[in-house]
């Protein structure tokens, strides 16, 4: 377990020394931020307004799910996967270039993501189609279902791990995108996923000491009962959290990125150690 935790953080500096050389990559996890609360604004504003409509006019709301409800869940998953993958697109299209130790730019991700956007679209399809499907399970089967949709979630998160770089690098279809990282994961990866799993925790730990500081500190200007520094200490909290979660997307990206490089040419990209990368990569035992 240690070794585990070891290689995984050393993967994690190597990544986070990419990140280092190239700042601007955290302007795609921000972007892909804001439009995904943009798009959510735009259902769930209407969906309320609705719901404020039909309690004015005395209405009662069907139980459960329907076939309308069913549907524009399907449209909200449909654009919130379009816009994160496409700005994930962007991302690891800028970490590929950057890896290979070409010069790249923010303009030219998301050149690269426009020009996949046939591929994104289909991607965005299968992924929606996946969520609304694990959604039905969960509300038909209940605490079963929520299991169930566990297991096939997590299933489904390492099936299509390298999904996004195959896009990216590849831009083949999104169904041999999807059978392209199955592929790659069975031949290099094995059962470790050490490496995104350690990325998980250590910023697992980085947001919970972050949560305690904030409350420390947001708890110190309510002491000095002055809204000028509760509202400070609030924004500070909040921009930490921000750039934190920023900071992870942004080295997951990369991360993938060279697990995708190394998967698909058998060789460590630019500032990745090789000898690493072959541990990170053990073939699975049978």
């Amino acid at each position: 377990m240690a070794g585990k935790f070891a290689r995984s953080w050393a993967l994690l500096k190597a990544s986070a020394a990419v990140l280092r050389s190239d700042k601007s990559l955290l302007v795609f996890p921000l972007l892909s931020g804001l439009c995904t609360l943009v798009v959510a604004a735009s259902f769930l504003i209407p969906a309320a307004l609705m719901m404020v409509g039909h309690v004015d006019a005395g209405q009662r709301f069907e139980q459960g799910m329907t076939a309308g409800t069913y549907l524009l869940l399907f449209c909200f998953y449909l654009v919130q996967y379009f816009v994160i993958i496409f700005f994930q697109t962007a991302l690891t299209g800028v970490a590929l270039m950057r890896l290979r130790g070409e010069p790249a730019s923010v303009g030219e991700g998301f050149a690269l993501a426009r020009a996949r956007l046939p591929q994104i679209l289909g991607y965005a399809l299968i992924a929606a189609t996946v969520g609304l499907l694990l959604r039905m399970i969960q509300e038909r089967l209940g605490l079963i279902g929520r299991l169930v949709v566990g297991f096939i979630g997590l299933a489904w998160t390492v099936a299509t791990f390298l999904v996004v770089p195959v896009l990216a690098s590849e831009g083949t279809g999104p169904v041999d995108a999807v059978k392209r990282s199955v592929e790659l994961l069975k031949r290099s990866w094995g059962e470790n996923l050490i490496g995104n799993g350690g990325i998980g925790v250590v910023f697992g730990l980085l947001m919970l000491l972050a949560v305690l500081f904030g409350a420390v500190l947001i708890g110190g200007a309510v002491a000095l009962q002055s809204a000028a520094a509760i509202v400070l200490a609030a924004v500070v909290v909040v921009l930490g959290l921000t750039l934190l979660g920023l900071i992870q997307a942004s080295l997951q990206g990369i991360y993938s990125a060279a697990l995708y490089r190394y998967a698909e040419a058998g060789e460590a990209s630019v500032g990745f150690d090789q000898a690493l990368l072959q541990q990170a990569f053990a073939p699975k035992k049978k």
